[in-house]
């Protein structure tokens, strides 16, 4: 029998007042192997992760694609993303998981960025060579968790987690592109506002008009960022969420379509089809 998947939320695995954790890949899996969670089934998680790879190699899924990690590069999970670690422990390093409101409950405008761009990235390449460099965050945090101290805790985890993020960004500077502020904030504001949209709205130029800018200047956007149109970028999310409600294997295809929007069922099958070459059900029976 096809197994539903599961949504797994901060305070599931984690037990104390400040929502955050760091612990040891090794520490992980074995966490998960006594509480008869497979890690490599994949699973939703309900907030933010970042993967540190520091020996050794290995393979993770997110949201069906598979992502090779190593090294020096940096992975990082967003809320509501689908994903699964390896079967078996083939690299050394770190987890870091935190709730979003850890960040945003006490982020300035700018704080906020850094850590929204970095979340946007789908990975960070750092190089080996520049690891060690990651210590001194890594040690103050893993002090702090032992600390018993709750005084002002949550606020010295916060400011030392964006330190880290800033410290991620400046050493991937040479490998990706800064976007100009104002550029990167209207495109957030796109994916907010089709994350809360997709399911009746799938018109570029509404979204353009929502947001009280050009179509042509939303366009320019998102090629600038993700190298898509507006309408392609649309497309991608309504099909990653069409590929989510797939594998949780609740909901029949024509829920789906009813789900994300569609009017007909054959327009659902149509618009899958198109970007994935096989029909939903094809699909479903891949996972």
């Amino acid at each position: 029998m096809s197994k539903k998947i599961e949504n797994i939320i901060f305070s599931e695995f984690v037990k104390q007042p400040v929502p955050f954790e760091l612990i040891s890949i090794k520490d992980l899996y074995e966490r998960c192997e006594t509480s008869k969670f497979n890690l490599s089934i994949p699973h939703r998680i309900e907030f933010h992760a970042l993967i540190i790879i520091t020996e050794g190699s290995t393979i993770h899924k997110v949201d069906f694609k598979k992502q090779e990690l190593f090294p020096g590069l940096i992975l990082p999970l967003s809320k509501r993303q689908v994903h699964s670690f390896a079967k078996n422990i083939t690299a050394k390093g770190v987890v870091i998981s935190f709730d979003e409101s850890l960040i945003i409950n006490n982020a300035n405008e700018k704080n906020l960025f850094h850590f929204l761009h970095l979340f946007n990235m789908t990975a960070i390449q750092i190089g080996k060579k520049n690891l060690s460099q990651l210590n001194p965050y890594l040690s103050i945090l893993k002090a702090e968790l032992k600390n018993t101290n709750i005084n002002l805790k949550s606020d010295l985890i916060n400011m030392v987690l964006i330190a880290l993020i800033v410290q991620l960004k400046r050493l991937s500077i040479d490998q990706y592109n800064i976007f100009e502020n104002n550029k990167f904030k209207i495109f957030l504001e796109l994916k907010q506002l089709i994350i809360l949209h997709h399911k009746e709205n799938h018109n570029a130029n509404d979204y353009a008009k929502m947001l009280s800018v050009s179509y042509k200047y939303l366009n320019d956007i998102c090629k600038e960022i993700v190298n898509k149109t507006v309408k392609s970028f649309i497309d991608s999310w309504i099909l990653l969420e069409i590929k989510r409600s797939i594998s949780e294997k609740s909901l029949s295809s024509q829920e789906i379509a009813y789900k994300m929007g569609f009017s007909e069922h054959s327009n659902f099958i149509r618009f899958f089809k198109k970007h994935t070459g096989v029909t939903p059900n094809k699909f479903r029976k891949t996972l």
